[in-house]
């Protein structure tokens, strides 16, 4: 009934005679506007383009040098030993402690590294295969140094420089044992090529057992000019190759010295061979051929830390 002020909704406005209407709120002017040009696919919500690439934009390509994965008790605790860079310790839930882990954690907390308890499972999903015992340590990407810094850092020092260059080397875990050795055996830093080389890697960690944070290791955009430049230095630059022409029993190893290191399979490239002032090899006394590019090497600064130690 018109005018009449007691139906549901109806309130009267000032100035009018009738009261208001129920409209549509502006939803029929807009429904008569256009929509406009159709989205692309990877815009429109729901479509599997736009999921493809939102899953893409969560999930980005895995970078070269991001943050590792230090797995197993003894590692983690030969990093944290050697004060290596740390931004997180992760402990399974339900790890059996033993004094290792005891003393990873203590270490952690005295250096002020969080500390973080989580299931198993996520462990296991870090490591390919599953040799974490319980226990992971967060490494920051290595910051490598300068072949110049590391060589005025081996020539500074009282002995005679001692440097380990690698060349075709890209196994990470040959690379951790070298860097380990060139610790043992007073060595003044490691270089490798930036690019077709093995880099300092979770894996690297975990074979040099905490030595790569002792130990420097640079990096050569060209590792044939470096050497060069190293060998004008007055720094003697000397290639292991299983087919050298100098044993090392007969090589003088007093004097500064760059040793290069190469592959098990392909040695030593033909123009590193070539900038060599010399180039030794292992005498053997058995039938094996060849040995594996890290025990080599290490052989190798065993026999020059025994001769400079005379």
């Amino acid at each position: 009934m018109a005018g009449n002020s007691k139906r549901r909704g109806a309130i009267r406005k000032e100035g009018t005679k009738k009261g208001p209407t129920v409209g549509s709120g502006g939803q029929r002017r807009r429904g008569l506007e256009g929509r406009g040009a159709t989205p692309p696919a990877h815009m429109r919500p729901g479509h599997p383009a736009a999921r493809r690439a939102a899953k893409q934009t969560r999930k980005p390509a895995k970078p070269t040098d991001e943050t590792e994965m230090v797995l197993g008790r003894n590692p983690v605790l030969e990093c944290l030993r050697a004060h290596a860079p740390a931004t997180a310790l992760y402990v399974a839930l339900g790890a059996e402690a033993d004094e290792r882990m005891t003393e990873s954690v203590t270490l952690a907390a005295d250096r002020g590294i969080a500390i973080l308890e989580v299931p198993r499972g996520d462990l296991d999903r870090l490591s390919a295969n599953g040799l974490h015992q319980g226990i992971a340590l967060q490494v920051p990407p290595y910051d490598y140094a300068h072949p110049d810094d590391l060589l005025a850092s081996a020539t500074s020092d009282l002995e005679p420089a001692l440097l380990v260059a690698l060349d075709n080397i890209s196994d990470p875990r040959n690379l951790g044992a070298i860097i380990r050795s060139v610790a043992a055996f007073a060595g003044h830093g490691v270089l490798i090529p930036q690019r077709r080389s093995a880099s300092v890697t979770a894996v690297a960690w975990r074979t040099s057992a905490g030595a790569a944070a002792r130990v420097r290791v640079a990096r050569a955009t060209n590792l044939n000019r470096t050497l060069k430049e190293w060998g004008d230095a007055g720094l003697q630059v000397v290639g292991l190759d299983a087919e050298g022409d100098t044993t090392i029993d007969e090589f003088d190893a007093s004097g500064p010295l760059v040793v290069v290191v190469g592959s098990e399979g392909k040695g030593l490239s033909r123009l590193v061979r070539q900038n060599c002032d010399a180039v030794l090899s292992i005498p053997m006394a058995g039938p094996t051929e060849s040995l594996n590019a890290s025990v080599a090497a290490g052989v190798v600064l065993a026999e020059i830390a025994r001769q400079r130690r005379r």
